[in-house]
């Protein structure tokens, strides 16, 4: 095993000797590369020295912190419960106690223009990460953001030319502080990419333990999906009574073709075409291929699709193009 992630929630409330007796149990059951990369995410206001320093001894060797923001009025709009003064503490305490350190933002905010971003990416990487994760704000269905902006109170939201604006940006001021992205969203120094996030884009397998955790796992052949109870009470039942899962069902080689697409593309070495041919159980789209290439939003390296920096703008759009259809 390369990876263990404690993330979804606060995993930063647990008490040191909570994730402790986990790690021992894992060793138990898979044995762990020699540099395996243990990530805790952490809240700003559950971080204190002395606790970050359990976390350590236990085996935590990665901290990510939700700092989102570097606004205190965005992080009010966002529901944040944490001040930028917060955010600034707990990441000196983690940069003092761990090696590896990254924490997250949030652009294209409500009212916010490409000079407050660019004011505000510069402030972010004077802190010297090692690793950025950068999202643009997206209103997902069903989410209280979607609630808030059926009910117009998301006013102020960029344009997509100015969102296009701040991702181009975004590239620009990260390649030059040393920090280019590895994957659309994630930005590191060379070296210090996230090894758990690579596994996802990677399309390899994980496994999803906890309330609400998604996993994909292949077994005698065949990959599954797995799916665990939201409620943390009623996962701890289905754990106690046997193994947590709510679901598990077999993914045909069509909707493996299509993860392994979307994921795929999302990095810098792109889509390993025969790969995700013989998933696919066909060929590649060879014509919406010649069009992506002939645009300008995609390139050949042997047998990989790769994305160009305009391509990786439209990226939903290139997933849809080159989607397998059952």
């Amino acid at each position: 095993m390369r990876s263990v992630f404690f993330g979804g929630g606060t995993p930063s409330l647990m008490k040191p000797s909570v994730v402790d007796r986990i790690l021992n149990r894992i060793q138990q059951l898979w044995p762990l590369t020699n540099d395996v990369e243990i990530t805790l995410e952490a809240n700003p206001t559950s971080i204190d020295s002395a606790k970050f320093a359990e976390f350590s001894s236990a085996g935590i060797n990665r901290v990510s912190i939700g700092i989102q923001s570097l606004n205190d009025a965005d992080l009010r709009r966002l529901g944040r419960l944490h001040s930028v003064q917060e955010a600034m503490t707990a990441l000196e305490i983690a940069q003092k106690q761990f090696a590896r350190v990254s924490f997250d933002l949030i652009y294209a905010r409500q009212d916010q223009s490409l000079s407050s971003w660019e004011t505000e990416l510069v402030q972010a990487l004077s802190f010297a990460p090692d690793h950025l994760s950068l999202y643009q704000l997206t209103i997902e269905p069903d989410t209280a953001f979607a609630l808030r902006q059926a009910a117009g109170k998301l006013a102020g939201l960029p344009n997509h030319d100015l969102s296009a604006d701040m991702y181009q940006l975004t590239q620009y001021i990260c390649d030059a502080a040393g920090l280019p992205a590895y994957e659309i969203s994630n930005h590191a120094k060379p070296g210090q990419e996230s090894r758990h996030n690579l596994i996802y884009w990677h399309y390899g397998d994980y496994l999803g333990i906890g309330p609400g955790a998604h996993g994909r796992v292949t077994l005698d052949g065949a990959r599954y999906a797995t799916e665990t109870p939201l409620s943390p009470a009623d996962w701890l039942h289905s754990a106690l009574e046997g193994s947590g899962e709510s679901k598990r069902y077999s993914l045909s080689p069509v909707d493996q073709a299509g993860e392994y697409l979307m994921m795929g593309l999302r990095i810098n070495e792109g889509l390993n075409i025969d790969r995700y041919e013989g998933m696919a159980q066909k060929k590649l789209d060879q014509l919406s291929v010649d069009n992506l290439i002939k645009d300008g939003l995609a390139f050949l390296s042997g047998r990989r699709l790769i994305l160009t920096k305009p391509g990786r703008m439209v990226l939903n759009s290139i997933v849809v193009a080159l989607m397998p259809i059952h």
